[in-house]
Order: C-alpha cells, then structure tokens, then sequence
C-alpha cells in the first residue's frame, strides 16, 4: 500500500478516535470545562501533560535544530527538561493546594488585585498565541507533504479538527484525548528511531546507539563518522559548539525558567483529585517525557548521516520521489548554481535568510526555484529544520507504514498542545475576565457558553498566526518561552515561597519583564532584523534567552516595590503559609 493512501488512513483513524473521545467525554460543567472535574488518575494526567508539553517544537523541530546547530542545539533539551523538574518540585504540588482552575485566578487570589488578575490575563493571552502559532505551522507542515495541500490548507484542516474537541469537551476532552495523542506520538517518534539505529550502529536503543560504532565494520564511533562527514563538506562538527557561552546560559535558563511558567501546563496539576497525586503524575510525566528526550539527539544525528549520504552528489534528474515532493511543498530546494545536475550540499546558506516560497520559474535543471536562491556559496541545498523529523523516515528508505504513523504522531504533538493552550486561552477570557471581573452575575451555564465562544475565537487567532507564523517553529516556542519566564515564573515562585510578596510588586514586576522581553523581541524579530546578530545583542544575548534577563528585572522590580509598600494582609499570608504546609489529610 502507498505511503499516501497509508497516511490518509493512520491520521483519519486518529482524528476519529480524537473526535469520539472528545463525544464521549463532552464537558457538562465549567469545573468540567475548565480542569476536567478534577477526577483524572494520576497515570492519565502524567501522559496527557507530557502530550501537552512535548509540542510540535519537541516532536518536529527539535531533532531538525540539533540535526543543523549540532552541540548547540542541546540547549532545548537542558532547558525544557530541566525546567519541568522546576515545575514538579517548586510550583505544581502548591498550586494544586491552592485549587484554583487558572492561573490568572491563583495572581488574582493571591495578590487580592483586579488589577493583577487582569495582568495575568494579558500575560497568558501573549504566550499562549506566541506558543499556539508554532503549534498551528507544524499542522501545517505535515499536511502539506502528506496530504499534499499546501501549507495554509494544512492549517485550516488542523482548525477545524482542534475547534471540534476543544470546544465541544473543553478540559475534560482535551486530557483523554491527550493521552491517546501521547501514545501516537511517542510510538511515531520511536519505531522509526529503532529502525535507523539498528540500520546504522545495530542498537536497538537510538540513545545508545548515538555512542555505538558504524556497523560498516570500520569501528568508527557514528559521532566521529558524523563530525568528519560535515567538515568535510565545509561545515561545522556536529559535536562543536558556536554560541557564546552567555547567550546558551541565558537561553537554557529562559527555557527552564519558561517551562515552570507556562500556564497550559500548569493548569494540567487542577485536573488531579488530590495534591499527592499532582506529585504523582508529575513523576509519570517525566518518564514520558524522557523516552523522546533521551532519543531526540540520536534521532539528529541519525538524520544528518543520512541526508549527507543519501542526497550530497544526488543527480537531481535521478532523485527520489519524497525529495520532489517536498520540493512541491517549498520545504526542500535546490539551485543548480554550478549547472552540472548534481545536489551539492556544503557549508553555508543555500537561500538568504528570508521566508522562501516557490517562484513559479524554473532552473537551468529544472529545479524549482525559491526566493532568494541566489545567495552566493557553493551550498545548493535547502532545507527546512522543521521537516527532518518527517522527511527522516523517507530518506532512510522505512517502510510505508512507518512514514504514515509519523505523520499522524506530528499531527498528535501539534494538535495535543495546540488544544491546550486554546482552552487555556478561552479559561481566561470566560473565566477571569467576564465571570471574576467584568460580569460576576453571569450563570455557570453562560460561563460555559463564553468559554466555548472565545475558544472558537482563539482557534480562528491561532490560524492566522499558523499561516503566517513569526519564525521556524522551536524559535516561535522559545519566544513563548521566554515571555512565560519573564512574567510568570516570578510571581508565581514568590507568591508561593515569599509572604511579604504584594499586589505592588507582582503588577509592576510583571509588567515590567512582559514589556522588556517582548520589546526586544519585537525589535529584533520584526522592527530592525538586519541587526539580530550578537553584535547588536545587549550583552551578546539573542531574543531567545532575553526572557531571562526580563525575569531577573522582575525578580528585581518585584523585591524592591515590595519593600516600599504595604504588606499583604494577614489573611493572605496565612494563606501562603497554609499552601506550603503539608495538609494532615492527602486531599486539597
């Protein structure tokens, strides 16, 4: 059977099963609607975070940046991975305590502000649609290969699945539906990654076989075979690293501090029935998460092998059926800039650092040409990063039903968090904004109804941002992540751990790292981008680690107002004290 029927039929069984959970488990309350009645085992909660945390950036992106930067690209998996134990241990367990259903309702309550709550609105607004646009342009980037729509479409089509069990089963839907979504992506991620391991080292394990020798026979550990085939070809070892050692802190930092900030995620710990449990699955979450963390590297290393091999020296009019049909989707490229008919793949930029899209005109080979292919260089080749995940199976020659199950494993990671930041989004707007503060007569029943409205609103948002997304979809989710640490982690880990801490402090310190993080983001991104290079960067620190300088000001501004105002008042601080105490009884 063809990779393409295949394809049509692994992700429309997923998407009937997301749809039938999502039936099945149909929201009838906002406690429902907004933290799934907070009945969810343990076991289910740790899957259906790890699903809504590993994202398209993990699935996707973060194998394809480590494929390109090498040594550099570790900072993704230090800091996303550190900064979920941050959150297990220092965060999770006493917003469980608290028991709220946002975390703009934990600001507001623990602040006793309006005014605070409606920042932590903005705040959530803010990352939430930084982080869904990543979401959204992976959707779609696998439907424009596998189903062979153009990208845009491959966006709608993701709208409309997300709109159906967002909408309809709110939290309560999204969490059973996340946790089938977890076991389709970790078993896309693996097998393929099993398959090529055992093909190139003859280690079933990717994560050991990253440290295996070549099993050509040569003894040649497959790090030392990777770092000669790249400077051979005039690029960096893939076990070197070019970033400064500032800018990888920062940014390591950033993503930690980023992950323990985020609200989608931190609301999957109101979903549980007790505190312990909120520590309980945040353990089962983390071994989750770590079979595809573990094995994300090797998948990289895995990939640049095989494009080197497979596809530097490839006469063009020879090339294999999934390198044209990436070409078709502008994902892949290729200038015959020598005119000999032969990919040539070596150091440097085969297009200027522009969004590329298809010409209409052809080359001297009849290659088709994107914008911008005339960039000087003997590098021919374009490659997208997001697509190494995808393209991997194909260009190592898998069986057809391996690719198919990858594709519906990239839909799973996208969909799965895009779902949770939507309801994130709508839990806000309904719950926060219209039921805590501007309309607090409204029925439960109404609540439920703006809920499911602003969440419908929030998808037709989160499309456009998908269709005309910001960057490559890991840089977007680092921006989300930096926003979250800027802001959020702050006020959250003193509102929990520091009594003295007020309303004063939380609003100004909060508004003061959102609005110096996404400033210097919006310059270098989109006001000034000819000056984004570490020349221009305060203190060499790129816009993907500046969250963490915002969050040091917040942590800065916050301690200093707090000193200079008013204390909280004594019920407050009983209740800070009540949250970090253990409770004699398990339940919250």
């Amino acid at each position: 059977m063809s990779a393409q029927l295949l394809t049509y039929l692994f992700v429309g069984a997923s998407f009937t099963l997301y749809i039938g959970i999502a039936i099945w488990s149909r929201s009838s309350s906002t406690k429902e609607f907004y933290v799934a009645g907070g009945h969810v085992h343990p076991v289910a909660n740790g899957a259906a975070t790890a699903a809504d945390w590993m994202s398209a950036a993990s699935f996707l992106s973060m194998a394809g940046i480590i494929a390109f930067e090498g040594a550099d690209g570790a900072r993704y998996l230090m800091g996303w991975t550190g900064g979920y134990v941050l959150l297990a241990l220092l965060l999770a367990p006493y917003l469980r305590k608290f028991s709220k259903f946002t975390v703009p309702d934990f600001v507001g309550d623990r602040y006793y502000s309006q005014a605070a709550r409606l920042v932590a609105v903005v705040c959530v607004i803010f990352i939430s649609f930084t982080y869904v646009a990543g979401q959204m342009r992976g959707v779609g980037i696998v439907f424009s290969r596998f189903l062979e729509v153009d990208i845009n479409t491959g966006v709608l089509i993701g709208m409309g699945i997300v709109f159906f069990y967002a909408v309809l089963g709110g939290m309560k839907g999204i969490t059973y539906t996340q946790v089938a979504q977890y076991c389709v992506l970790i078993f896309a991620y693996l097998v393929p990654a099993i398959y090529i391991s055992i093909a190139l080292t003859g280690n079933p394990l990717p994560m050991f076989g990253l440290g295996s020798t070549m099993v050509d026979g040569s003894g040649v550990y497959l790090l030392d075979k990777l770092d000669g085939l790249t400077t051979e070809l005039g690029m960096a070892a893939f076990t070197s690293g070019n970033k400064s050692t500032i800018d990888m802190v920062f940014i390591t930092a950033a993503l930690m501090a980023g992950t323990a900030g985020l609200p989608h995620v931190i609301v999957r710990f109101f979903t549980v029935p007790k505190v312990r449990d909120a520590r309980i699955s945040a353990g089962y979450a983390l071994v989750f998460i770590a079979l595809l963390y573990t094995t994300a590297p090797a998948v990289a290393a895995f990939a640049r092998i095989n494009i080197i091999n497979n596809v530097d020296g490839m006469t063009y009019k020879d090339a294999p059926s999934w390198f044209s049909k990436w070409e078709d989707s502008g994902l892949i490229a290729w200038r015959d800039k020598n005119e000999d008919g032969v990919v040539q793949y070596r150091g440097g930029n085969a297009l200027q650092p522009a969004k590329p899209a298809f010409t209409g005109e052809r080359g001297s080979s009849g290659e088709r040409l994107l914008e911008n292919s005339h960039s000087a260089g003997e590098n021919e080749l374009y490659i997208d990063r997001d697509i190494i995940v995808l393209a991997h199976p194909e260009i190592a020659q898998l069986p057809n039903w391996v690719i198919a199950l990858v594709a519906a494993g990239g839909l799973a990671a996208a969909l799965s968090t895009a779902a949770g930041l939507l309801l994130v989004i709508s839990s806000a707007i309904s719950h926060d904004l219209l039921k805590k503060t501007f309309k607090p007569d409204i029925t439960e029943r109404q609540e439920l109804l703006f809920a499911r409205i602003a969440a419908a609103v929030a998808i037709v948002i989160a499309g456009l941002f998908g269709i005309y997304p910001p960057g490559f979809v890991a840089e977007v989710v680092a921006f989300a992540f930096g926003l979250a640490a800027a802001s959020f982690f702050p006020v959250l880990l003193l509102g929990i751990f520091y009594k003295r801490m007020n309303k004063e402090a939380a609003i100004t310190g909060m508004i003061t790292g959102l609005v110096f993080t996404f400033s210097y983001i919006a310059y270098f991104k989109f006001i000034s981008p000819a000056d984004n290079n570490p020349d221009h960067w305060w203190f060499g620190i790129s816009p993907e680690g500046i969250g963490t300088l915002g969050m040091l000001a917040n942590f800065v501004v916050s301690l200093v107002v707090c000193r200079f105002t008013p204390p909280p008042p004594a019920e407050v601080q009983a209740l800070v004290e009540s949250i970090r105490v253990p409770s004699q009884k398990t339940s919250s």
